[in-house]
């Protein structure tokens, strides 16, 4: 007898079930407006027969720029019906990168949100040679507006056209260690994450989950979660805290994620401690270290909510701090990437792919139905990613003996000075612990006598003074005179990437400019 091979469902069908399950219930809520389970449905069908009425299908790509937007999010939902492929622009990308990722991925069709986005997706429009199909949502003097002929489409049932060998996304990674590539994921792959959020993740059980990070990157892997759990998604457009904080208050939020940087910004505001935060269950942060110091403060004035993600582009997710782990008496785990998800085998391998001793640092390697199935056209990097059957992350760690893993930097970061090699994220955590450090990037930059001198580059919180030598000498007593900063400097604010990381890319790029003047 023949052997089939189990698939889970499509990740249209996976949707499309959700939203059959609680037609009455609120799917979407925004700043003046609601859409309900119902109501999704059908502007998926109606923009699906408006997608087929173009010929789009199976093998194409198609390209949203949006901001938070539910109009957006059913759009997705009905190129994927049809078989297509979903490409995500980053809404805080330049106008070159986004040419280039539409360029890269061959989108044959771009979808923009004309209220958020007019201009740049008319230049968008007017440069990208291999878009044949401009959708607009809401008027423009572009493309076409796709709720006004989803609306003239009439009534259509969604049907899910895909197989499990379609390719349902790519998504770009973050560039910042090169140039940014895309992680095909077909449908096989993709539909597992949203049952891995579920398993793992603590989320509420009647949820009302808060996007404010744009829904093209990490919120947007919470939104089917809910739908299946029947709960609803409100989307906010922009990190305004105080509009935030009176959101959480108004509509009961009890389900929301930020990056780090989203929090510091709100411990830091004035009308927090005033704000009513008591319906918030579940606070998600990733995407960067959180400040152990910042963390504790988080815990004390917003509660008890605290729950780390952890994984990337290629993988997602694949481990989780909980909230019971976000204990104060065990400020250890504060420095953790948290605990393998239950679908995920994870190892932490050397340079031969032999898996090193307990506690010894290595690269997080992972197994998992959800990894991506190779780089879009880029067989060279597919190959030394996806070595030996696993992916290769990066990240270097260490796991204690309970299986938790602390990250200690990407592969490519790690600083070699004066013969020794230093993780910048160890000084990093060991600067953050200060009361006068707001944010802190470490890197190395190019020394004739050290190979790369250690270089500390600091925010300082508001009314702080902090003093140099006094955070050299922190360094030095914590992790050692190998590990202690050449130098520091002082900053108003440190280059983010478009998801919230700091930008080491750019930031390196200003030192090593800096090099080049001086020796010429």
């Amino acid at each position: 007898m023949g052997t089939t091979l189990y698939t889970l469902p499509t990740v249209g069908a996976q949707t499309l079930r959700a939203l059959l399950r609680h037609p009455a219930r609120i799917a979407f809520a925004w700043h003046g407006g609601a859409l309900s389970y119902r109501a999704a449905a059908e502007l998926i069908g109606r923009m699906q027969k408006v997608f087929v009425g173009r010929q789009l299908g199976r093998g194409d790509r198609v390209a949203i720029l949006t901001a938070n937007r539910t109009e957006a999010w059913c759009a997705g939902v009905a190129a994927q019906l049809c078989a297509c492929a979903l490409t995500w622009l980053h809404p805080l990308a330049s106008l070159e990168d986004q040419l280039d990722q539409l360029d890269d991925a061959e989108a044959s069709a771009l979808i923009v949100d004309a209220g958020a986005f007019r201009d740049r997706g008319g230049d968008l429009a007017a440069r990208a040679a291999r878009v044949k199909h401009v959708f607009t949502i809401g008027p423009a003097a572009y493309g076409r507006d796709l709720v006004a002929a989803a609306e003239a489409a009439g009534s259509a049932t969604p049907i899910d056209l895909a197989r499990p060998d379609d390719v349902a996304s790519l998504n770009y990674t973050g560039g910042t260690t090169g140039k940014s590539k895309g992680a095909l994921r077909r449908h096989r792959e993709y539909s597992v994450f949203a049952a891995a959020i579920l398993a793992d993740f603590e989320i509420p059980a009647d949820p009302r989950y808060l996007a404010v990070a744009p829904i093209s990157h990490v919120a947007g892997t919470k939104v089917l979660p809910v739908l299946m759990r029947g709960g609803t998604v409100h989307l906010h457009k922009g990190f305004d805290p105080e509009a935030i904080l009176a959101t959480i208050a108004r509509e009961r939020i009890n389900f929301t994620l930020f990056v780090p940087t989203m929090i510091y910004v709100l411990l830091d505001h004035p009308k927090l401690d005033r704000a009513d935060l008591s319906s918030l269950e579940l606070l998600l942060y990733g995407a960067s270290p959180m400040s152990p110091s910042r963390l504790v403060e988080g815990l004390e004035r917003i509660g008890p909510v605290f729950s780390q993600l952890y994984g990337q582009t290629e993988c997602y997710p694949v481990s989780v701090l909980r909230r019971g782990d976000h204990d104060r008496r065990q400020p250890e785990l504060f420095e953790s990437c948290g605990f393998p998800v239950a679908c995920c085998e994870v190892r932490i391998l050397d340079e031969e792919d032999r898996e090193v001793a307990l506690g010894t640092a290595g690269e997080i390697c992972v197994r998992a139905p959800h990894v991506m199935a190779e780089y879009w056209r880029r067989p060279e990097q597919t190959a030394e990613t996806l070595k030996n059957g696993w992916l290769h992350t990066g990240d270097i760690a260490r796991a204690d003996d309970r299986g938790y893993m602390f990250i200690l930097d990407r592969k490519k970061d790690m600083i070699v000075t004066g013969g020794f090699n230093v993780f910048p994220r160890e000084v990093e955590d060991v600067l953050s612990t200060h009361p006068d450090v707001a944010m802190v990037a470490v890197l190395g930059v190019p020394d004739p006598k050290w190979g790369e001198a250690v270089t500390a580059v600091i925010v300082p919180r508001a009314g702080a003074t902090p003093d140099a030598d006094a955070l050299i000498e922190l360094v030095k007593r914590r992790k050692g005179t190998a590990h202690a900063p050449k130098q520091v400097q002082f900053v108003d604010s440190l280059p983010m990437t478009g998801v919230g990381k700091i930008d080491k890319k750019a930031l390196k790029a200003t030192f090593w400019a800096g090099q080049r003047r001086m020796v010429g």
